[in-house]
């Protein structure tokens, strides 16, 4: 299937749009969004393929953008593979001596030929997107669904008619905290953590709302934590919009979801759990480090956390479908919690039946038997 030339020509004017100066000064970083960065990232390469060479400082002035932003970006698109009309044919990208430079990369103007099962993804994507609130330029995405139904044909169209895709987009609470961006107001948060099963109260700095792996964020600087936090908008349970300015510090930075939210410490606690084939549930519920097959359906994982109470939680949920085997300490303290647990059931089981062939109160010889 050959995409149509209206792609080409947008990517080539989007270039010419994103590389006008935006205002913003080269050396101070600037809260993005992805969608910031893909469009960026669709501009970059023929912007710089169109100039043959270009320095960074220029490139970095004319995207609006930090050096270091700009250096990201091209990390990024080193690892882009063009896999067309070669099996592999990677874009060759060099930014030494501070001068940029793109070979390779002609096939970038060639048609995208795309597979049937290639464009119902980008539809079941595409369709997504036009379901979030508040969406903006809602009229050109639904000029682009439109046409890459028309180039994809029936098959890919009745292929992605049939998935659907809901993003949880937190009701009002969006709108709300739109507003509170676009006035620079700080807003307080009743907000649920599940780790702890609380409700937390704090006051946050918005800096922007973003959808991360189907679900709506605010990333703003918590004024409890003092530093920059994503609050899942349904674990929002109460909003208010306060009359005080918001104070974003000048050195935060926004947080980098591109390679996802589990971001391990070097402090956190390493967990080895081993499951049998009804826990294995757990491995694809939660970030694991490393999961390895130990036959007959049994795997043993290692999970990294900065609280261990959610664990033992877990472990205590799991019963016999799976157990800690590391740190001993952790795996001794889920015991005892388990014994703990079964002690209070006996006792709550005595005091329902008193009498009972159970109830160490009664001599042995005079016990009713149990029916």
């Amino acid at each position: 299937m050959n995409e149509t030339s209206d792609a080409v020509k947008a990517t080539k004017a989007q270039a010419k749009t994103q590389a006008k100066p935006q205002g913003k000064p080269a050396g101070k970083a600037a809260a993005t969004t992805s969608t910031d960065r893909l469009g960026r990232l669709l501009a970059l390469v023929p912007y710089v393929v169109s100039r043959d060479a270009v320095a960074l400082d220029e490139a970095a002035a004319a995207f609006g953008v930090t050096e270091k932003q700009l250096i990201d970006d091209l990390n990024l698109l080193w690892c882009v593979e063009l896999r067309a009309p070669d099996p592999y044919c990677p874009i060759d990208l060099s930014y030494e001596g501070g001068e940029i430079t793109v070979t390779e990369a002609e096939s970038i103007a060639r048609p995208l030929r795309l597979k049937v099962d290639e464009a119902s993804a980008l539809l079941v994507a595409l369709r997504m997107l036009a379901g979030i609130p508040d969406l903006q330029d809602r009229d050109a995405l639904s000029r682009v669904i439109a046409k890459l139904e028309t180039a994809a044909g029936a098959a890919a169209s009745q292929v992605s008619s049939q998935v659907t895709v809901e993003v949880d987009a937190g009701g009002d609470t969006v709108g709300r905290l739109r507003q509170a961006i676009g006035a620079g107001r700080r807003v307080h948060l009743t907000y649920y953590v599940p780790a702890r099963d609380e409700n937390t109260e704090r006051d946050v700095d918005p800096m922007r709302l973003l959808v991360v792996e189907g679900n709506t964020y605010l990333e703003g600087w918590c004024r409890r934590a003092e530093a920059v936090r994503l609050f899942r908008l349904d674990r929002v349970t109460a909003l208010e919009v306060l009359d005080a300015a918001a104070e974003v510090p000048a050195g935060a930075e926004p947080i980098d979801v591109d390679a996802g939210l589990f971001r391990p410490s070097e402090h956190d606690v390493r967990v080895s759990f081993e499951l049998t084939p009804q826990g294995r549930w757990v491995a694809d519920h939660y970030p694991c480090e490393s999961v390895e097959e130990l036959g007959e359906g049994r795997l043993r994982i290692v999970l990294r956390t900065p609280d261990t109470r959610w664990v033992r939680g877990l472990a205590l949920r799991l019963g016999d479908q799976g157990r800690i085997t590391a740190p001993a300490d952790l795996a001794e303290g889920v015991r005892a919690d388990a014994a703990r647990a079964l002690a209070r059931y006996e006792t709550a089981g005595r005091a329902a039946h008193p009498g009972g062939p159970d109830d160490p109160n009664v001599p042995a010889g005079t016990r009713r038997e149990g029916r």
